[in-house]
């Protein structure tokens, strides 16, 4: 066993140092030992606000603001910012107007806009404001900087975000230890670890590195599964005389588990035990998710009863810990029986639980049982747009497209607006029927997903193009490629090597070649013979519904 590596001291007692390095973006694993109870229901007027400013001209929106009935605060322009945020256009707009009122912007609302800029990859506005924030003397602080490196990394420019990082002197913002942790965490989150582990390397001496950035480095290669290098990072901070602490521990163990170790991770936790290493409910939280996770269900139940007779108190996040093995494996019934269990207990569940559960039920394909529990939701912590595309992907797969149109339009005219995958499993969603409306409606999604900021990825464009082409939608499709170039999204040509296999058939109606226009004709060579072969295409327009949509979007 390689607890032998950790052996020279004995572990200090537990300390939130290393939660309390990053509160705004929190690493997954992090985030899921966090011990949290459920937040208080927001007040009611943001999300009123919010609804108000969507459907509000430029001059009504001053109006708003200058309203003497409304007592704008600094906290609420940050609520009704955060309401905003999956409506990218609008959000800023309403950020410039109140920027005009300097009592009622401040470095939080800055970080705020900042962020819903970066998410629009409208970089020459995030360094606008950045800027702004200077000459206001409210910033930009580490918090910013955090910030933009993890948009630039989420946008797939990691090498831009180390510049962000290593050029924040320049902007007024001091380089510290805790600046430096953050760019290794931010880098780790994205499983750019061997980026992270080479910039530690080269300036580990330059900021003193400490436990928490051994810690960030070991959990980078747990999260691919490496964990004999995350061990000889963890040798290197005891050589260098670092004490491991508990969360050091539990990074390993949730390591293991990760790569599917599980007897390994066993042993390590009883080497903790044995050598008193202060176990506490995160240690627990990771065996009961780790065992579950790799189907020992009976095994996660017993940990967790163990744990509390051994006067170690659950968590909320325990209790979503054993609820989400439970629905993963299929025991959605015993996964409620344990949600009741945590209710008589006094636990208040947060949104994590709901929609674990919700998601549960949908899988189940007891659809009406998980829309009573968002309404049950509403009672206890507002439904989120995690919450709602649960529901609007399973009514898709269940071919229920109408119903999943409908919760859509809910989210559109109440408090919680929908993001990018809301909008992707929507559009792949229209596909399934191979129905011309079905089409059009994808198109204008399409276009509504661009007008509120977000930025489709060029798979959903070119499918979206295909299927208006296919089914003789010609001045529309014209729109989608003039939008796609705005977008800065080079068309796709199209070829007998497209990929997949063509759900078409034989009496499908196809356009002539004689009906496209000159601005579309470019885009298919040979002017479109492969398409006049009916029953011969390769396109993969009408392929699975859900392609497009990422393993980890939900």
């Amino acid at each position: 066993m390689l607890f032998h590596l950790f052996s020279r001291r004995t572990p200090p007692a537990f300390s939130f140092q290393y939660y309390q390095v990053y509160p705004p973006n929190p690493h997954y694993f992090l985030q899921f030992h966090r011990l949290t109870t459920a937040p208080p229901t927001p007040p009611p007027r943001d999300a009123a606000l919010a609804k108000l400013i969507l459907s509000s001209d430029p001059q009504t929106l001053t109006r708003i603001l200058q309203d003497p009935t409304i007592q704008w605060t600094p906290d609420l322009v940050n609520r009704t910012l955060k309401r905003l945020s999956n409506h990218g256009p609008k959000a800023l707009h309403f950020f410039k107007t109140v920027d005009r009122h300097h009592s009622l912007s401040s470095s939080d609302s800055f970080d705020l806009a900042i962020d819903i800029a970066a998410r629009m990859r409208d970089y020459k506005a995030v360094w606008a404001l950045m800027a702004r924030m200077r000459a206001r003397r409210i910033g930009p602080g580490p918090k910013t900087f955090a910030i933009v490196a993890e948009r630039y990394v989420a946008a797939g420019k990691p090498d831009r975000a180390v510049k962000v990082f290593l050029s924040m002197q320049e902007h007024g913002c001091v380089q510290d230890l805790n600046s430096f942790n953050t760019i290794l965490d931010v880098l780790c989150k994205s499983k750019r670890v061997e980026m992270a582990y080479n910039l530690f390397k080269a300036l580990k001496s330059r900021f003193k590195a400490d436990c928490v950035s051994y810690n960030i480095i070991a959990n980078g290669w747990c999260l691919i599964k490496r964990t004999p290098m995350a061990l000889e990072v963890l040798k290197e901070m005891v050589e260098r005389g670092l004490e491991p602490s508990l969360t050091t521990y539990n990074t390993m163990l949730k390591g293991y588990f990760r790569a599917g170790q599980i007897k390994e991770a066993w042993e390590f936790f009883l080497q903790m035990k044995k050598r008193k290493c202060g176990i506490d409910v995160v240690t627990y939280t990771t065996l009961v998710h780790g065992f579950g996770c790799a189907g020992e269900i009976e095994r996660a139940r017993r940990i967790f009863d163990e744990m509390v007779k051994g006067g170690v108190l659950p968590s909320v996040v325990t209790y979503n810990a054993l609820i989400q093995v439970l629905c993963k494996k299929d025991s959605v019934e015993h996964a409620i029986l344990v949600f009741e269990e945590m209710l008589r207990k006094g636990y208040a569940p947060n949104s994590t639980t709901y929609n674990v559960i919700i998601r549960g039920l949908c899988h189940a394909g007891e659809m009406d049982r998980a829309l009573t529990f968002v309404e049950r939701m509403k009672d206890e912590c507002e439904p989120n747009v995690q919450t709602y595309t649960i529901v609007i992907r399973y009514f898709c797969d269940a071919g229920e497209i109408e119903k999943g149109l409908d919760v859509f339009e809910k989210m559109g005219s109440g408090n919680c607006l929908p993001n990018l995958d809301t909008y992707n499993i929507l559009i792949s969603a229209m596909f399934v029927r191979k129905k011309s409306d079905d089409l059009l409606v994808a198109g204008r999604l399409l276009v509504e997903m661009v007008d509120r900021g977000f930025l489709p990825r060029k798979l959903t464009f070119n499918r979206v193009l295909d299927g208006l082409l296919l089914t003789g939608n010609q001045n529309f499709a014209k729109e989608i490629l003039r939008l796609q170039t705005r977008c800065a999204r080079l068309p796709r040509k199209y070829s007998s090597s497209a990929g997949g296999n063509s759900s078409l058939k034989q009496g499908d109606i196809l356009p002539s070649t004689t009906d496209l226009t000159p601005e579309l004709l470019f885009l298919i060579p040979e002017k479109r013979q492969m398409l006049l072969l009916v029953g011969a295409t390769s396109l993969s327009v009408f392929s699975s519904p859900f392609e497009m949509i990422s393993e980890d979007s939900l």
